[in-house]
């Protein structure tokens, strides 16, 4: 069975993911209560507008990483175990990302990346960072053995189709032969380029994307739209084709015209993780969603930690860097001077703390919105027949991806009520426009919205809500627009400068997952140490 991916991921920052606009109104017309937030945009601001005034104080540092998100963590994590010295700057009050979670009386929930496939097994990296937080708990037959209490418990995925809850998320239920062949046939072409080797020998489609092969014929999907990939081999099936469209939705936050065919074939055929006692297309999820993978990556790094940190300007100097940041709990303009530095913040920042326009356009780096909601809810909500409530719930037709129930590996006696997390990727071609239409948006309309799309499948939703907290990514993920991944802009973007400044961040391989995040700090660490 196909499954979704993650939100994700991963996205970092001096300024997480923020939106440069203005503060989110909070006015709501709706009597439910509730939250909208988001990034610390007004903080974002002073990026653009700069800061004129008299540094308060300079500091001494041999490396600073700018962003504390999954690639600026795993950065630091690295660096930490190989005996350097650093200090991470952050925007947000807590590292994380949008991989950051919240809370309540009733659990805790995430504000955006929400879980783990199983990683491939020459994943090295990654699978001895989940053996050191004990997602791996050791290994037989050469295969890993993962911690039960973090494998997603049964019953996993739905789908509402046709008046009914059918079980997993390739539609079936009430779907015409015709249909049927068509979907199996994408399938079956799907595996093949899961076990398809490029000219060069490496496999054709892989995790991290700087592993995948190479070879020019593979590399040509990524200048066609996944909808022109469909078309050309002739996949009509409106069924299908929802499927592909939720797919591109759920890891890009594009559509089908606006994703390059080789990232939604990605999406795919590059997953090969298995292990010794759960299914290959299993995941790994907690109630408050991959902060808890966050966590467990900060935590040798606590004390080097700088949040709150507004970063300004970075100059290169005969020397090595200066740094220019506004320290907003003192509220004083800083100086580090460092001998080197990682970038750690996507691209959307980096060009007004670089300054170097004239060799990478930036305009080629596209990043979605998104809104993720949580809603408190009555543990007996009424919904239509069918498979029962599931880890993951997604509604046919709809323009979101449904909600996650929050509380589903919760082993204790449950509660009165419960959280759902409900995911809305404000796909459009034009992000920025997509982006300036959620920013007018007020609370009382976005849960008039929410609401208008879950009574499909809760009729009684809304009087079975006590609470709802919306929290609004505007540059919530980079979409891999067709031409983009392989494309001249984003391998600029990425090439170091001078041996000084390094960069990491998801947006760097064109798909934000936690496996690209976490690759790209690792890799930007080791470039930096071989450079000294």
């Amino acid at each position: 069975m196909i499954t979704r991916r993650s939100f994700i991921k991963q996205g970092s920052l001096v300024a997480g993911s923020l939106l440069l606009s203005a503060p989110y109104s909070c006015t709501s017309d709706s009597t439910i209560p509730g939250s909208l937030g988001g990034p610390n945009a007004k903080a974002g601001h002073r990026i653009r507008t700069k800061t004129d005034g008299k540094i308060k104080e300079v500091i001494q540092e041999d490396i600073v990483i700018v962003g504390g998100g999954v690639s600026g963590l795993s950065a630091a994590r690295w660096l930490k175990m190989n005996g350097q010295s650093f200090r991470l700057l952050e925007l947000e009050k807590e590292a994380g990302g949008n991989s950051r979670s919240g809370s309540n009386a009733i659990s805790a929930y995430p504000l955006g990346a929400h879980y783990l496939p199983l990683p491939n097994v020459n994943n090295t990296e990654l699978l001895r960072f989940l053996e050191e937080c004990n997602v791996i708990t050791g290994y037989t037959n050469q295969r890993p053995v993962y911690n039960e209490y973090y494998l997603c418990f049964e019953p996993k995925e739905r789908l509402y189709i046709n008046h009914h809850w059918q079980e997993g998320l390739i539609p079936s239920e009430g779907v015409s032969p015709k249909d049927r062949s068509e979907i199996t046939r994408f399938v079956e072409l799907m595996d093949h380029y899961k076990n398809l080797q490029g000219a060069d020998g490496k496999m054709a489609f892989e995790i991290p994307v700087h592993e995948s092969s190479l070879d020019p014929k593979l590399l040509q999907l990524d200048t066609l739209s996944m909808d022109q990939f469909l078309t050309d081999n002739k996949f009509e099936s409106p069924y299908l084709r929802w499927y592909v469209n939720y797919c591109c939705a759920d890891d890009f936050g594009s559509a089908l015209k606006d994703t390059s065919a080789w990232a939604g074939i990605h999406y795919f055929s590059s997953r090969r993780g298995h292990s010794e006692n759960s299914k290959f297309d299993d995941v790994l999820t907690w109630p408050e969603g991959n902060h808890w993978l966050v966590k467990q990556l900060s935590r040798p790094s606590l004390p080097y930690i700088k949040t709150q940190c507004v970063v300004l300007n970075v100059v290169l100097t005969d020397k090595g860097i200066d740094i220019d940041f506004l320290d907003l709990e003192s509220n004083e303009l800083k100086q580090i001077e460092a001998k080197k530095a990682i970038m750690a913040s996507p691209q959307f920042v980096n060009k007004h703390l670089l300054h170097r326009t004239a060799s990478v356009d930036y305009s080629k780096f596209n990043y979605a919105p998104w809104l993720v909601a949580n809603l408190t809810v009555s543990a007996s909500l009424q919904e239509k027949r069918g498979e029962p409530l599931c880890w993951d719930n997604v509604i046919y037709g709809s323009n979101s991806l449904g909600y996650v129930h929050a509380q589903h590996q919760n082993l204790t006696i449950p509660k009165e009520e419960t959280v759902l997390t409900y995911y809305l990727p404000l796909t459009g071609t034009h992000c920025a426009a997509a982006r300036a239409d959620a920013e007018k948006k007020n609370l009382g309309e976005w849960t008039d919205l929410i609401f208008k799309d879950l009574e499909v499948v809760h009729p009684k939703l809304r009087s079975e809500t006590s609470r709802l907290d919306a929290h609004l990514w505007g540059h919530g993920m980079i979409r891999p627009d067709p031409g983009f991944i392989w494309g001249e802009d984003l391998r600029r973007a990425a090439t170091p400068i001078d041996n000084k400044v390094f960069f990491a961040h998801s947006d760097l391989s064109g798909i934000s997952i936690f496996e690209e995040a976490f690759q790209s700090g690792i890799t930007a660490a080791k470039q930096l140490m071989k450079s000294a």
